[in-house]
């Protein structure tokens, strides 16, 4: 088995050998990034600190996208709703749907994320850890949307869930 073999009949990744990215509030988990003829998927998972936002509205027109909270509370918009998030819940936010999401008010979260299909989205993880540590221009998040599939989007009710914590 291996983690980079796209034409696989399994894939581990071992604890001790998976990737981290961290930044000041949170850190990333890099898991699984496969995106070969069989569709693949996209799978690391990421511990919010309190007070963390995890990523603006945005949407995805390819690739559903899974969040699984492992712990901790997690504030997720979907579409024009913001809902909260707990231990063991799950989400499946389907292509060209708005979603954003951070760490709910006064928690951390442990959440799983899982893309489907695949599309090689390690480097665009290490990017967003790079621009959070001040480290690369947020600018170059804007010029990925195409190649990652994340465009983002204004959402009102997203900026007043925020303000409102």
């Amino acid at each position: 088995m291996s983690s980079t073999n796209s034409d696989f009949v399994g894939l581990l990744t071992r604890a001790s050998d998976a990737e981290t990215s961290a930044d000041p509030s949170s850190v990333m988990t890099l898991l699984a990034d496969t995106d070969g003829p069989r569709g693949g998927y996209t799978a690391y998972r990421s511990t919010f600190a309190e007070g963390a936002v995890g990523a603006p509205a945005h949407f995805h027109t390819k690739a559903t996208e899974l969040f699984f909270v492992v712990g901790g509370s997690l504030r997720v918009l979907v579409g024009e709703e913001v809902v909260v998030l707990n231990g063991g819940d799950f989400l499946a936010v389907p292509p060209h749907t708005p979603h954003a999401f951070a760490a709910a008010p006064g928690c951390t979260a442990d959440v799983l994320f899982v893309f489907t299909p695949g599309m090689a989205r390690f480097d665009y993880l290490r990017l967003l850890g790079s621009v959070m540590r001040g480290e690369a221009d947020p600018k170059k998040i804007a010029e990925s949307s195409e190649r990652y599939d994340n465009h983002y989007v204004d959402s009102p009710v997203w900026r007043d869930a925020l303000t409102a914590s």
